[in-house]
């Protein structure tokens, strides 16, 4: 898996070559999808029928997904493992930057409250390291702009974007220092990517390459 980053290989065309056993050029768009559903959706702990209601296929072939993809990649499935147990013997589990989140329920009597805590337990070390890096970013992209006393203007976090208002004037050099500080924000494994857009107002918002 850290290898299709390194090779520049989209993650959900080769999970949708390796789940269903066919040539990464014979995978199409719905496969992809469905792909994709798998990828964000087991780390999360999803059950057979929510990736059943997701995809639009049935349980039985949800599970069968399922299964082929912790097939292809068992060290996701150790990872979910080592993570659900290292929180219940710890009573938290943590972000890459080792921030934490608790999660007591983790050994409740009741199963509702423990499987919802399971899925806390999943996401938080995923959602909660994206969340630590665009926030670093944020710090890098003020900083960069305040220390080159430039006009533009940090407005918006949306997720994993970062929406700036800039002069036209100072648009080629925001956007390399934005790239740069987005892109390095977080050393790992795998490398970070950041697409640029340029418009008028968000809504009208188009691809923009550095030259």
């Amino acid at each position: 898996m850290i290898e299709t980053f390194h090779q520049n290989i989209d993650i959900h065309t080769r999970t949708a070559a390796q789940i269903f056993h066919v040539p990464l050029d014979q995978v199409d768009s719905e496969l992809r999808r469905r792909a994709k559903a798998v990828n964000f959706g087991i780390i999360y702990g999803i059950s057979d029928f929510g990736l059943s209601r997701d995809t639009g296929v049935s349980r039985k072939e949800a599970r069968r997904y399922i299964d082929n993809y912790l097939d292809s990649y068992p060290g996701v499935k150790q990872y979910m493992e080592d993570i659900v147990k290292f929180g219940q013997q710890h009573g938290y589990v943590e972000t890459y930057l080792k921030r934490r989140r608790y999660l007591p329920d983790l050994n409740a009597k009741n199963k509702m409250q423990q499987a919802f805590a399971r899925r806390m337990a999943l996401n938080t070390p995923i959602q909660g390291t994206s969340a630590d890096i665009i926030k670093l970013a944020m710090i890098k992209v003020f900083d960069q702009l305040k220390e080159r006393e430039l006009q533009a203007k940090l407005l918006l976090q949306v997720h994993d974007e970062l929406v700036l208002e800039v002069p036209l004037n100072e648009v080629d050099e925001v956007a390399e220092l934005l790239k740069d500080c987005m892109e390095n924000a977080c050393v790992l494994k795998v490398p970070l990517e950041v697409s640029l857009n340029i418009g008028r107002n968000w809504y009208d918002m188009v691809d923009y390459c550095l030259s």
